[in-house]
């Protein structure tokens, strides 16, 4: 379903609840919804505050939720409007069926010769026919791959835990713009067959853990028993349906259940209670593979796992120095000098190599003249993405970042703990988190920061004294 339809079918369905047509802000609410924006980017667009925005999509979702009989949600809108636009070519295509069977009976048999009963026939076929595996997919809001570059040996560690190691429970963590949803739609494109549903969710904007079990036990309940009424279904807890299926459950930004200005995996009290859902899946034997991605795990996932559990976790990197060279061939910057310099620099980051490669182009800068003196361009984008992870972090690992920002070589705690603002306790728990965060890198017993974590840091820092100066 592209964006015209979904909005003439959103459309529809709010004429029929208020006799009134999509007006403006609505419309651009739910245009930004179906391209995964946040509300703050939404409002940013349309001139308007935040708060208006929040109001209007709250509005919309109690409307759509009345009319489609389900919770709708920023992070479901798609997938609820597909499931109602299938459900009305269902319907049309059988009564378009019933009608040809009836059609080619009469004209079979003639006047005064009754036809077979064909309802009993088409009950008995559909009976006997048993749903293909991996039948029921919702799979809307997933991205689309585009440019895939090479992460085969990723694909093949995520693949050998889900279908040879039967991992019940998998966290995909890494840095912002490191590939990790590149490399999950990758796989989940090449392992959904083996599943009986395969199902994606982006936690944006997301519901409560009621909220979004109902979601995924309605998804079961209807592929079950299509032709029955869903208040008239027995709902089973969610953990018997994965018991009872084999799926793949993919949530991405999990970080967005966890608190800002916090260490990290500190649910927000309203998501408190999917921690019990994680434990679960982990704990109780059942069939299905839960995959979380985003920039930081729950508490209860430990980085380092043993194979003797159902629950693993892989911390990703940049690409090497073939894969990210691609990204520079893409942007014409594959014949400069000193190009694994600049790949090493920003650390294969896919998001990060295409930010300067582009600054570099547009401006018509020598790349090699600067990689003689170390420089490291911060285009705004870059630090706007880089301002978004450091922001969530707590006043303790800003400390320990902007210690770790002054020195040249990597450092052991000992060093760290020689400034005395510190305790020791506090300094482990923050190396901890951000080590979670994948914010700082650790060799043996010490620590540093990347290149360009550095700039931004002292760039950052720089910015503050100028304000206060002033």
């Amino acid at each position: 379903m592209n964006l015209k339809e979904a909005l003439k079918i959103a459309d529809r369905i709010v004429f029929e609840k208020t006799g009134q047509h999509l007006d403006d802000l609505q419309a651009a609410v739910l245009r930004g919804t179906l391209e995964h924006e946040t509300y703050k980017h939404i409002a940013k667009n349309f001139d308007c505050s935040e708060s208006s925005v929040r109001k209007v999509g709250s509005e919309l979702w109690q409307i759509l939720s009345e009319e489609l009989g389900e919770d709708v949600s920023k992070s479901n809108f798609r997938s609820a409007v597909e499931r109602f636009q299938l459900s009305l070519f269902s319907k049309n295509f059988a009564l378009q069926q019933d009608c040809v069977q009836i059609s080619c009976c009469v004209n079979s048999y003639g006047e005064g010769r009754h036809p077979p009963d064909i309802s009993n026939s088409h009950n008995e076929e559909t009976s006997n026919t048993k749903p293909t595996k991996n039948s029921h997919q919702d799979l809307s809001e997933m991205p689309e791959l585009g440019n895939f570059f090479d992460r085969t040996l990723e694909l093949q560690t995520l693949t050998t835990w889900i279908l040879q190691q039967n991992c019940r429970l998998i966290t995909l963590t890494g840095i912002s713009g490191i590939g990790k949803t590149s490399l999950a739609v990758q796989l989940v494109q090449q392992i959904k067959h083996e599943f009986e549903y395969a199902v994606w969710y982006t936690l944006d904007e997301f519901p409560t853990i009621d909220k979004f079990q109902s979601n995924l036990i309605q998804l079961f309940s209807q592929s079950e028993k299509p032709d029955s009424s869903p208040t008239n279904q027995k709902r089973l807890p969610l953990i018997k349906y994965l018991q009872k299926h084999r799926c793949l459950i993919v949530l991405d930004d999990i970080h967005n259940l966890f608190c800002s200005g916090e260490l990290a995996g500190k649910y927000k009290p309203q998501y408190e209670e999917y921690r019990s859902l994680f434990k679960q899946i982990e704990k109780l034997s059942h069939q299905s593979c839960f995959l979380l991605i985003g920039w930081e795990p729950p508490k209860e996932v430990p980085q380092l796992t043993s194979e003797n559990t159902p629950i693993r976790t892989l911390q990703l990197t940049g690409l090497d120095t073939a894969a990210a060279g691609e990204i520079l061939r893409d942007k014409g910057l594959a014949e400069i000098d000193n190009c694994e310099a600049l790949i090493h620099r920003y650390q294969g980051n896919p998001l990060w190599l295409k930010s300067v490669a582009t600054l570099i182009q547009e401006l018509g800068i020598g790349a090699t003249e600067l990689l003689i003196d170390d420089t490291i361009l911060l285009p705004e984008d870059l630090k706007d993405v880089l301002h978004e992870q450091y922001d969530r972090t707590s006043e303790l690992e800003k400390q320990v970042m902007s210690l770790l920002a002054t020195e040249n070589q990597p450092v052991n705690v000992a060093k760290l703990l020689q400034n005395g603002q510190i305790s020791s306790s506090d300094l482990l728990n923050a190396l901890q988190s951000l080590s979670r965060r994948c914010l700082i890198e650790k060799e043996a017993s010490l620590y540093t920061l990347s290149p360009v974590l550095k700039q931004y840091i002292k760039t950052r820092r720089s910015h503050l004294t100028n304000i206060d100066s002033e």
